[in-house]
């Protein structure tokens, strides 16, 4: 059976390229790096890592292979970063583009999204709404960031207390 080229998206190419910064910035060869995540539990051959490296380059023509969501945990507990360090661009300034959105956004949203701070989008003339749903879906129970909403009944509502809040 023969199988279509793999198109890697934007979030899979800041993985890509994430997992050789990081690869690099510790030193570390493909062989370190496929011990480390064997002693994980999570077996990944030096070939198969520098398929996962060769994604970083838009339009290779190298032989690339996708990182799953078990690899990608697996890479941030070797590297000792959280996930959102491999997902996103190492960067702070210009924008960021992220599969599943449509056009770029700024890096800075892009990385208070993955931190669990605000949304990724808020849509022009949002009353609040946005953040509110954002704040109660994003983070369990205790780990929200109920100080973004103002009102006792907002409040209660991301913190999922239904009831309990003034004048209700």
């Amino acid at each position: 059976m023969t199988t279509g080229r793999i198109e890697l998206g934007a979030s899979g190419r800041a993985v890509a390229a994430n997992v050789k910064r990081l690869r690099k910035a510790r030193g570390w060869s493909l062989r370190a790096l496929s011990e480390a995540l064997a002693a994980a539990g999570r077996g990944l051959s030096q070939d198969a890592i520098n398929k996962i490296e060769n994604g970083a380059e838009e339009d290779t023509k190298k032989q690339i292979r996708r990182v799953d969501v078990d690899d990608l945990v697996a890479l941030a507990v070797v590297f000792g970063v959280n996930p959102s360090t491999l997902l996103l661009p190492d960067t702070t300034s210009g924008d960021a583009e992220i599969t599943g959105v449509e056009g770029a956004v700024p890096a800075t949203d892009a990385w208070k999204w993955a931190d669990g701070k605000r949304p990724l989008r808020i849509p022009e003339g949002d009353d609040g709404t946005a953040t509110l749903d954002f704040t109660r879906w994003a983070r369990p129970q205790g780990l929200r960031n109920t100080f973004l909403i103002t009102t006792p009944a907002g409040k209660a509502a991301a913190l999922g207390i239904e009831g309990k809040h003034e004048g209700g």
